[in-house]
């Protein structure tokens, strides 16, 4: 069913109001200490304060955190609510796309790179399948800004996101947390760990996140159609730890996901408007996408991921030794009805009334459907790591790291069929990090990688059962495998000075580059395959750390420039909808990030956040063909394109900013509590999101350029410290705001939305 249980509903909200009102007679007492927590972060694989840390860092964890995923939001949900952080994706709950500081990588394909690295408890996530990693039980998130190419590698041109999860401790705890909201929205969290033996701890950790089908599919007038999903996550970890010189981190986890892909909506905006128009209808499609034959498939989504780790380290004389050797699993599938409507070939009574509609909503010249499947992929790491244990003023790090991976892709479209092509990955590095303290106040740090990446790509099946074989606008072609590699040495140097106990400033400059990418998608759609030459960066950055007013306020600020030789980007689009890698001569952003927290007092605390991103493309002889732009047929596009077009079809990009990079971002947070009681508190806690300007392709149009998305949460309820449970009534994107996240430009003004209102009720009960 659709609607919470309103019984249910009602006795939760009575049994809290009971709790409020029993506990209500000493609202006066103080009952935790409200000051600023000392965070503590690994930026640089070494736990230091993040006050110390000459790197611009925000972190995510407790209440702030665990808000955001209270309707069963995936990852995504971290967009905009870190200043200088975005996320968005076409393709549902899996193969999310992250930016930081504007750079980030707009394609969609199962073998995309990006220049964000996504690192779970100590293992690097480079497919973008295994990024999409449901996130519980975590115990902080780093997002780490600029690049971190010395101890991470290639692919962080653009920063680090950093989740680790609670690990296994000798004390026993456990928690459970049960969320009930509209639209069919069950979720459920959960762990629980402690002492097994003398030495030995395991902690167990589980997730489920359900929504039920809530669009309906007009065209098959089948209600409910899609829309919801059913995700299944776990991981057991077993920590054994005889002595202070010797631990053993055993982690295995795993997902099931069952779903939907995501929902692209035809024509939901008229030319010269970026406004969502009278076709769109959040609850409503018209979908007519079908690859077997057997209806309308309403873009199913399913995907299974299992891996494991083990962490070893070491204490001896003076040095420790880490070694984490990782390995991961995954596959699955995606269907889109990328057209998102009824095309010229699907005629149908839309409306009931006897009259059948060409084409609907509005005007789709041909339709479009596309399945990729995900097969066999496997992916090892190998990390090993030595550091200093001393408290000399020279402190130093150095390692090594290897990276294999393999998996294929097979594209099915319903009129070219099927095509599978095969890639593999290998890469291996060596590091190192000096830290000399040059007194009390003074800190560098200097550090070098050389990284050596080797591609490949091989054409497998093509066309199979694909009817563009019989009308002779496919043929079966014989592409010679692709082989790609690259070797380079980056760096960086840092420093850190303390001005006095609560503040420092910093600087940082800083190299890194993302290795050489091969695109085969278009492979599937009688193209070639594409390659992206390494892009380099230098970087920039020169800020301040301060912790103020007694400890109450703590504000941080950093400011910075890069410049990207040979930047990669993805044109995708045009007539053909094509996706080809591309290289730009240069790329430049410059801006700054303000994190800032306030205790106001023991009842009220507030955080804040704002980010200024500038970047362009530099590059005068690069041109794209933009929203069905087609040269072959005449075709200028559909959409009001501000560029200038040399041969009247493809648009100059030179001078636009980066595709999905906002401009601005502000977010902010406020908690309200009131003691009830000797035990328990009530609390309003509320946190909203700003995202400004966003142009979502590389050319700039009127229609594809985003402003001004707000998204607000709330959170009101009661907690009981003496009996150690919560509850609460929730309610993300509370406004219903209808903002629009993507697009598909091809053949007409698809749109992709966010999420409607989710609310509800969730109870969480700690066990010590």
């Amino acid at each position: 069913m659709k609607n919470i249980n309103k019984a249910v509903l009602a006795l939760c909200i009575q049994a809290a109001l009971a709790g409020q009102i029993a506990n209500a007679q000493d609202s006066g007492k103080k009952v935790e200490d409200k000051g600023l927590e000392q965070i503590t972060v690994t930026a640089q694989k070494r736990t230091q304060s993040i006050q110390e840390v000459p790197i611009s860092i925000a972190t995510l964890s407790g209440e702030k955190f665990e808000s955001m995923f209270s309707g069963g939001e995936d990852i995504l949900a971290l967009a905009v609510r870190v200043p200088g952080l975005y996320a968005e994706t076409s393709n549902g709950r899996v193969a999310p796309r992250f930016y930081i500081r504007g750079l980030g990588n707009t394609d969609f394909d199962l073998a995309a790179s990006q220049p964000v690295s996504i690192v779970m408890d100590d293992v690097v996530k480079e497919n973008v399948i295994l990024k999409s990693f449901p996130l519980f039980d975590v115990a902080q998130v780093e997002v780490i800004r600029g690049p971190q190419g010395t101890l991470f590698g290639r692919n962080t041109t653009a920063g680090i996101i950093k989740f680790d999860s609670v690990k296994p401790t000798e004390s026993f705890d456990a928690y459970a947390k049960l969320g009930l909201g509209n639209l069919g929205t069950v979720n459920f969290e959960g762990a629980v760990g402690g002492g097994l033996a003398e030495n030995l701890s395991a902690r167990v950790s589980v997730l489920s996140q359900n929504r039920e089908d809530w669009i309906d599919n007009a065209y098959t007038k089948e209600k409910d159609a899609f829309g919801g999903f059913d995700e299944k996550a776990w991981r057991a970890q077993l920590l054994y730890s005889p002595s202070e010189n010797f631990s053993a981190l055993f982690n295995v986890h795993g997902r099931e996901l069952d779903g939907t892909a995501s929902v692209f909506r035809a024509n939901v905006f008229t030319k010269g408007s970026n406004d969502l128009n009278q076709n769109f209808d959040r609850d409503v499609v018209y979908y007519d996408g079908d690859v077997d034959g057997n209806g309308a498939d309403n873009n199913p989504q399913t995907y299974e991921n299992y891996g494991a780790s083990l962490k070893l380290e070491f204490g001896f004389d003076g040095m420790d030794v880490t070694s984490i050797t990782a390995i991961e699993n995954a596959e699955g599938l995606s269907l889109g009805d990328i057209d998102g409507g009824v095309s010229l070939f699907a005629p149908a009574d839309i409306n009931g009334d006897g009259t059948e509609e060409l084409t609907y909503p509005g005007f789709i010249a041909f339709g479009a459907v596309t399945q990729d499947n995900l097969d066999d992929l496997k992916q090892f790491t190998q990390e090993i790591r030595f550091a200093s244990a001393t408290t000399d003023a020279l402190s130093w790090q150095a390692g090594a790291f290897y990276y294999d991976s393999s998996f294929n892709v097979t594209s099915i479209d319903g009129y070219y069929g099927a095509t599978t092509v095969f890639h593999e990955n290998t890469s291996w590095a060596v590091f190192s990090q000096l830290s000399y303290a040059v007194n009390d106040k003074l800190d560098i740090t200097g550090g070098l990688r050389y990284t050596y990446d080797e591609k490949s790509l091989r054409v497998g099946a093509q066309n199979v059962n694909g009817f563009a074989l019989v009308t002779g606008d496919a043929s079966i072609q014989d592409y010679d495998d692709i082989n790609v590699d690259d070797g380079q040495v980056n760096w960086e140097l840092s420093a850190n000075y303390r001005l006095n106990e609560t503040t420092s400033v910093f600087a940082r400059v800083a190299n890194g580059f993302r290795a050489q990418t091969i695109q085969g998608r278009d492979v599937a759609f009688e193209g070639a395959p594409s390659v992206a030459d390494s892009e380099t960066i230098n970087s920039i950055e020169l800020g301040f750390k301060s912790d103020l007013l007694d400890n109450s306020l703590r504000l941080n600020v950093a400011t910075f420039y890069y410049v990207i030789d040979d930047v990669q980007f993805s044109a995708i689009g045009g007539g053909a909808n094509n996706t080809a890698l591309i290289n730009a001569d240069k790329g430049i952003g410059y801006g700054f990030e303000v994190d800032a927290q306030y205790v106001v007092n023991d009842n009220l605390m507030l955080t804040a956040g704002y980010s200024y991103n500038h970047t362009e493309i530099q590059d005068d002889t690069l041109t794209v063909l933009p929203c069905g732009a087609n040269p072959a047929f005449g075709s200028t596009g559909n959409c009001t394109v501000r560029d200038p077009r040399p041969d009247g079809f493809k648009a100059s990009i030179d001078g636009n900013p980066f595709p999905q990079a906002p401009e601005s971002i502000f977010n902010v947070t406020a908690r309200y509590s009131m003691p009830m009681g000797n035990d328990g508190e009530v609390f309003v806690y509320t946190d909203w999101a700003y995202q400004g300007e966003t142009s979502l392709f590389l050319y700039d149009s009127v229609e594809f350029t985003t402003d001004g998305n707000v998204e607000g949460g709330l959170r009101i309820g009661y907690e009981n410290f003496a009996n150690n449970y919560t509850v609460a009534l929730f309610g993300r994107n509370i406004t219903d705001a209808e903002n629009v996240k993507g697009a598909i430009d091809f053949n007409n003004l698809t749109g992709i939305v966010n999420s409607p209102r989710i609310f509800g009720i969730e109870a969480k009960i700690n066990f010590f």
